[in-house]
C-alpha cells in the first residue's frame, strides 16, 4: 500500500515529459502570436487570483515540490486553451477542436469496447463488476467523453438546422446525427448516471436557448440556469433530499458511497481556511491512512469538486473559485446578445460543470475543465460567431464580384 501511495505521489515520467513539451509548444505559439497578456490579466482578474493563491499554497503544503509540479502541469492547460482562443477565428477553432475530439475518441472507444474488450474492460476491486472504459482510463471518463461529444454534435445540429436544405449542410447534419447516436450508446455503456443527467440538462439548455421564446426574452434564460442549480442545492442540502433526487434518476441513494467518502474526509479536520496545499490532500501518510481506515477502496479523490477544492485550498480557494464561476457566467451572458449560437453551448457547459462537480471532481486538470475553460475564459480579441463570419465573408465576395463598377474597371485595364 505504501508503494502505491508513493507511485501516486511521483506520477508518470512519460506523462510528465509529454506535458512539459506541450507547455513549451503552447507558450511558443502564444509568443509568436504576440498574445496581449496585460489585457488577458485584466479581463480574468479572479482566475489569475485563484491561480496565484494556488501557487502560494505550495508554501504550506506537506509536499511543496509535488504541489508545485502539479500546479505547473495544470498551468499548461490554460496555455493550451489560449492557443485555441487566440486563433484568428477563435470560435471556429473551438468548433473544430470539439469536432475532432469526437471524431477521434468516439469510434475508438466503440472499437475497443466491442472488438478488444481485453484492453477496455475493467473490474471493480470490491464487487468484481465488469466496466468498460474504451480508450479512457475509467468508466466515469468514458461517460464524460460521451457526454461532451454528444452535447457538441447536438449543439452543432441545432445551429445548422435552418440551412438543412443545402447539400453541404445536410451532409454535416447526417454525420452529426450518426455521431450523436454513437455518443449516446457509449453513454449507456459507461453506465454513469451523472453524465446521463448532465446530457439531458445540457441538451435542454441548448434547445431552450434557440427557441423563439428565449431568443426574445434572454433574461429568463439567464435567471433560469443558475436558479435551477440553487433550487437543487436547497432541496439536497437544506431539506436533505439528495438521496431522493439520486434515486429519482436511477442512482444509488448514497451516490455510490460518495456520501460516506464526504463524511470521512470532512472528519479529518484539515485547515478549513487555507487547506492542505494545492493537490496535496491525497498524498503521503494521509492517503495511506484513508486507504486503511475508510474501507472505501483506493480513493484518490473526494468525488465532489467543491469539497476537493475545500480540502486542498480551504474556504479562500472555494471563494475564489466561486468568483471565477460568476465572472465566467457574466462573460457567457454577454455572448447571448452578440452570438447566441456559441453562447448556448457555453451556457450548457457552465451548467453541466456545476452539476457534474456535485458527484465528480470537475474543478481539476481534466477534460471537462478544459472544455469549460473554452467559454469561461474571457480571452481578448475574440471574433463573432464563426457561422456569421463565414456568411459575411461569402456575402462580401459575392458583392465584390457582382459589382458592375469593378467589372467596368477591369475592362478598362
Amino acid at each position: 500500500m505504501g508503494t502505491a501511495a508513493q507511485a501516486f505521489e511521483e506520477g508518470n515520467p512519460l506523462d510528465r515529459t509529454i506535458f512539459f513539451l506541450l507547455i513549451v509548444l503552447a507558450a511558443s505559439i502564444l509568443i509568436s502570436r504576440a498574445f496581449p497578456w496585460g489585457l488577458f490579466f485584466i479581463r480574468n482578474f479572479v482566475l489569475i487570483a485563484f491561480l496565484l493563491y494556488a501557487l502560494a499554497s505550495v508554501l504550506w503544503s506537506d509536499f511543496p515540490f509535488v504541489a508545485f509540479k502539479r500546479w505547473f502541469r495544470d498551468l499548461g492547460n490554460y496555455f493550451v486553451i489560449l492557443v485555441v482562443l487566440s486563433d484568428p477565428r477563435p470560435l471556429e477553432a473551438v468548433r473544430t477542436l470539439l469536432r475532432r475530439l469526437g471524431y477521434l475518441l468516439i469510434p475508438l472507444c466503440i472499437l475497443l469496447d466491442k472488438y478488444f474488450p481485453g484492453l477496455s474492460k475493467q473490474y471493480d476491486n470490491w464487487s468484481g463488476a465488469a466496466m468498460y472504459a474504451g480508450a479512457t482510463t475509467g468508466k466515469n471518463l468514458l461517460g464524460l467523453v460521451a457526454l461532451l461529444s454528444g452535447l457538441f454534435f447536438f449543439w452543432d445540429t441545432i445551429t445548422r438546422w435552418s440551412g438543412r436544405k443545402e447539400r453541404r449542410t445536410k451532409r454535416i447534419i447526417q454525420v452529426n446525427i450518426a455521431f450523436l447516436v454513437m455518443s449516446l450508446s457509449l453513454l449507456f455503456t459507461a453506465n454513469s448516471a451523472t453524465c446521463r443527467v448532465c446530457m439531458v440538462l445540457g441538451c435542454l439548455i441548448i434547445a431552450a436557448a434557440h427557441s423563439k421564446f428565449f431568443l426574445r426574452h434572454p433574461t429568463f434564460l439567464k435567471v433560469l440556469v443558475p436558479g435551477t442549480f440553487c433550487l437543487y442545492l436547497i432541496l439536497s442540502l437544506g431539506f436533505g433530499m439528495s438521496g431522493d433526487l439520486a434515486a429519482a434518476v436511477g442512482k444509488d441513494p448514497t451516490l455510490t458511497d460518495r456520501t460516506k467518502i464526504w463524511a470521512f474526509v470532512l472528519s479529518m479536520h484539515t485547515n478549513p481556511v487555507l487547506g492542505t496545499g494545492y493537490e496535496s490532500f491525497w498524498l503521503g501518510h494521509r492517503l495511506e491512512w484513508i486507504w486503511q481506515q475508510a474501507g472505501l477502496g483506493g480513493l484518490t479523490e473526494a468525488h465532489n469538486g467543491y469539497l476537493e477544492v475545500f480540502l486542498n485550498l480551504g474556504v479562500v480557494g472555494l471563494l475564489l473559485l466561486t468568483g471565477f464561476l460568476l465572472a465566467s457566467y457574466r462573460n457567457i451572458c454577454r455572448y447571448l446578445a452578440t452570438s447566441a449560437n456559441i453562447a448556448s453551448l457555453y451556457l450548457a457547459l457552465w451548467a453541466i460543470m456545476l452539476f457534474y462537480s456535485v458527484t465528480e471532481v470537475g474543478f481539476r486538470s481534466g477534460l471537462i475543465w478544459l472544455v469549460f475553460l473554452l467559454g469561461g475564459v474571457a480571452a481578448p480579441k475574440r471574433s463573432v460567431d464563426p457561422v456569421d463570419s463565414v456568411a459575411a465573408i461569402d456575402a462580401a465576395r459575392r458583392k465584390r464580384f457582382s459589382d458592375p463598377r469593378l467589372e467596368t474597371a477591369s475592362q478598362r485595364r
